[in-house]
This record gives C-alpha cells, sequence and structure tokens, in this order.
C-alpha cells in the first residue's frame, strides 16, 4: 500500500472531484472544510433566486452526469444536492469545521504541516488548494456605514431572519449576484434603489423547465444529454474565442445584448442608463430574462451618481441626496485576486507564498508555483472563463495533479517542483496572450490593483485540457528519496 498522503483544502466543486480521483487511485487523502458543510459557493451563497449561468449538463462532472437536473439552468438547491450526491463516496474523508490558518513544508522530512485554526497540526506529503477564486466576499469601505440602523449585509452571507416585505431596500452593485437577486425583492418591497456604479452587459438566459419525458430520455439514452453537453461546451467556446482571439464575434453578442435591452426597457432615458461604456465582455457577461423589466418596474430606481457615504437611515450621493433605505444588500463581489487568503503558505527557506506573489499571483498552469514542492493549485491563478464552464477546467487540473501523485509514489522521489524557468515563461506567454484581449480594455475583478490580470485563462477550454493531459517531468525538479 502507498504511504503517500494527500490534504486538501476545501470541500467545493474541485476539492470534491480532487478527493473522488484520489481515492478512485489508491490514495489517502483528508479533505479540511472551514464550513459545516461542503459545497463551497453553492453552500454560501443563498440568496433568492440564486442559480448558475452555464447549462447543467456542462456544469457538472463528466464522470458523474445528472439525467435528473429540474431544468437547463440549474437553481442552487440543485446544485448543492448534486454536488452532496456525488461526494457520498468521499464524505468520510472531509473533516468539517477545520479551517487552515498555515502550512508549511518541512525540508528535514519533506513534507506539509498544516495549521488548523486551533492549533492542530495535520501532516501530508501533499497538499493541494481548493479554496477558489470566489470564497471571500467584499464589502466597500463606506463612509458613515456603521451607523446605518438597520440590517446590512453582503449577498454571499444573505441574513434570511430578516423579512423584507414592504422594506426601502438599497441594493449596491449590478454584477452576477444582484441581476438574481433583485427580481426576486422588488415584488415585495416598498422600493428598490439599485446604486450602479458601472452597467453590466446583460443578454437573454435560454432557460427552460425540463418536462418528465427530458427526464426519462436522459436516463434512457445517457448520449442524448452528452449530445447537449458538447453543444454547450461548443457554444462556450465560441463565446471565449469573441473574448480572446476572435474579438470581431463580440460584436454579435453586443448587437443581442442591445436588442434585448430594447425589447425590454421602453423608457429611453431609463435605457441609456443601461448601456455600459466598456466593451462586451470586459467585464462578466451577464444572463437574465428578469433583470431589464425589473428595473423597468415603478417601485425601483436606478442610481448611478456615486455614493459618498451611508447615513443611519439611507445612502446619500455625490449629489446631495439622500436615499431612504430601511435594508443595504450589498452585491459587491469577492476578492478573486486575493488567493488563498487570509492562510499563510510557506515553502523552502520559509518562503511566504505572499512574497511569492508580490507582483501578482501566478502559476504553472494555474498549478505548480516554483519553490513549494508538492503544492498544488485547483481554480488557481489564470483558469477561470469568460465563457465556458470552469468544470471542465478543474477536471483537467485534477488529472494534472493525479499523474505527479502517482510519479510521486511510484518513483521513490519525495518531491516534486516545477522548474522556475518553466513557471516564467508560461507566465511570460499567458500575460502576453492576455494584453491582447478583451479584458485588458477596462477595470474589473479579474484584475488585481496593478492592473495585471491573475483570474482568466487566454485560451480555450481545449487548449487547457491538451496541455494538462500529459505532465513532462522535464518541467519538475525531482528531490529526494523514499
Amino acid at each position: 500500500m502507498d504511504h503517500t498522503r494527500v490534504v486538501v483544502i476545501g470541500a467545493g466543486f474541485s476539492g470534491i472531484a480532487m478527493a473522488i480521483a484520489l481515492r478512485r487511485s489508491g490514495f489517502a487523502v483528508t479533505v479540511l472544510e472551514r464550513a459545516d458543510d461542503l459545497g463551497g459557493v453553492w453552500r454560501d451563497n443563498t440568496y433568492p433566486g440564486a442559480a448558475c449561468d452555464v447549462p447543467s449538463s456542462l456544469y457538472s462532472y463528466s464522470f458523474a452526469p445528472n439525467p435528473g437536473w429540474p431544468r437547463r439552468y440549474a437553481q442552487r438547491p440543485d446544485i448543492h444536492a448534486y454536488l452532496r450526491r456525488v461526494a457520498a463516496e468521499v464524505v468520510d474523508h472531509v473533516r468539517f469545521g477545520a479551517e487552515v490558518v498555515a502550512a508549511s513544508f518541512d525540508e528535514t522530512v519533506d513534507r506539509w504541516r498544516v495549521e488548523l485554526a486551533g492549533g492542530e497540526v495535520v501532516e501530508a506529503e501533499v497538499l493541494v488548494s481548493a479554496v477558489g477564486q470566489l470564497s471571500r466576499p467584499v464589502v466597500p469601505d463606506l463612509p458613515g456605514a456603521r451607523t446605518f440602523r438597520g440590517p446590512a449585509f453582503h449577498s454571499a452571507r444573505w441574513e434570511h431572519e430578516h423579512d423584507l416585505e414592504d422594506k426601502r431596500i438599497a441594493v449596491i452593485g449590478t454584477g452576477a449576484s444582484a441581476v438574481q437577486f433583485v427580481p426576486h425583492l422588488q415584488p415585495g418591497a416598498a422600493r428598490v434603489t439599485v446604486f450602479q456604479r458601472t452597467a453590466p452587459h446583460v443578454v437573454p438566459k435560454p432557460d427552460r423547465w425540463y418536462r418528465p419525458w427530458h427526464r426519462r430520455l436522459f436516463h434512457a439514452v445517457p448520449v442524448a444529454q452528452r449530445v447537449g453537453r458538447v453543444g454547450t461546451w461548443l457554444v462556450g467556446e465560441l463565446l471565449t474565442a469573441a473574448l480572446t482571439t476572435a474579438q470581431p464575434l463580440g460584436t454579435l453578442v453586443n448587437g443581442l445584448f442591445r436588442l434585448h435591452l430594447r425589447r425590454q426597457v421602453p423608457d429611453r432615458r431609463l435605457r441609456a442608463r443601461l448601456v455600459p461604456t466598456h466593451r462586451i465582455g470586459c467585464q462578466r457577461l451577464l444572463f437574465s430574462n428578469e433583470w431589464f423589466p425589473t428595473l423597468a418596474q415603478p417601485n425601483v430606481d436606478v442610481v448611478t451618481e456615486k455614493i459618498v457615504a451611508v447615513t443611519p437611515t439611507g445612502v446619500r450621493t455625490a449629489d446631495g441626496v439622500e436615499h431612504p433605505a430601511d435594508v443595504i444588500v450589498y452585491g459587491t463581489g469577492f476578492a478573486a485576486t486575493d488567493f488563498l487568503a487570509p492562510m499563510r503558505i510557506r515553502g523552502r527557506d520559509g518562503r511566504e507564498l505572499a512574497d511569492e506573489w508580490a507582483g501578482g499571483a501566478r502559476a504553472h498552469l494555474g498549478i505548480t508555483v516554483p519553490g513549494f514542492p508538492n503544492f498544488f493549485l485547483l481554480y488557481g491563478p489564470n483558469t477561470n472563463l469568460g465563457g465556458n464552464s470552469v468544470i471542465s477546467m478543474i477536471e483537467g487540473q485534477c488529472g494534472y495533479v493525479l499523474r505527479l501523485v502517482r510519479h510521486l509514489a511510484a518513483s521513490g522521489v519525495s518531491t516534486v517542483e516545477v522548474r522556475r524557468e518553466v513557471a516564467d515563461r508560461f507566465d511570460a506567454e499567458t500575460q502576453d496572450r492576455l494584453s491582447r484581449t478583451v479584458w485588458t480594455r477596462c477595470a474589473s475583478w479579474y484584475r488585481d490593483a496593478t492592473g495585471r490580470i491573475t483570474t482568466n485563462w487566454p485560451g480555450s477550454v481545449r487548449e487547457y485540457r491538451r496541455r494538462t493531459a500529459v505532465v513532462d517531468h522535464r518541467d519538475f525538479h525531482h528531490g529526494g528519496a523514499r
């Protein structure tokens, strides 16, 4: 029996996929999850209307198709339930309530020492981070925010104990979450005031409920669902190309956005406020059939003036107007570029990962970092997508990590560590390609404080899967012996 132990941090989609791959290959794995349930973003984001903007057939594991999806675009409870079902084979290897605060590589024994919040230390030969990019909500530091007398919370930390019926609700932010929850708040609210800093591009969402015959067909003829999965993947690849290598295709998507806006918002003045100033795709493209009609309702205001302060009874903007509110909901996104924070990761010679990434997060193939042996990232730097399912990327990463772990177990070496020149060459290529994409044309959560794009992949999913399908061991230092 092999004695290579693996610790995986996080029990979301990537962590569960990694655990399943490792267990099926016979490795000892422990998943450390800080919460009391698995699911990652699908556990945390319980706001009204939470759903996926990738069709269910593709936003699921290729090794665990689900013929029972109730609709084309699954809602949060269905995705969470799916992940729980798939995770059943490894849930006994998940330690819930185990928050990782630090990890350090002990060079005397070639082993990772993982420190938990309570002081316990867990040791393993291999450490895998599966904490993702969208796990830490951002709440803007607005003057006077603490003086507000009513409830105020981020959409990813929804406070369900508050009755929002007949309340005046201030919504700060117009990103992917707000586009979903505002249409659910509007019908019962006295007034909804949406504070918009940047208008998003919103296109139709081709959603539908599946009828019983659909589900019977998917059960009886699995290839029918696979055909839909492949078709959706191909459309996603085209959309990715429109943002990266074939940007003229973006003109077609922009035309769809403008037609959607014109059809759903008859008021010209409101329509003018909802037209973005940036190129389509520069910020995340959103899908909704309810967003624009909701903003056109008589009890909804769209405010584009800059917020200057929160008062005890509302929100004041730069034009001096105070907008009264009983509740504030922040739809202001996540600290996507602060990978692994606030955990402290130390590699060789005690080097901090935060210092290694002082100029922006980077990793070879988004997975391995020089100076940090036997340490791997899932959904790491430059592996996010603008137009396809990240699950496909995660599966490619899990396969790559599994090959390296198998190599450790079979070869007798104790460490694998990517060569710095290899990682630097990959990073230079990635940033050069990203410099020619639409994502350089505006500020967004894809970029860090210096303007560097640390989140997105500049190519297709097909290319990434090809590059992670085989490990070139010439790219690595192989150290020690067991």
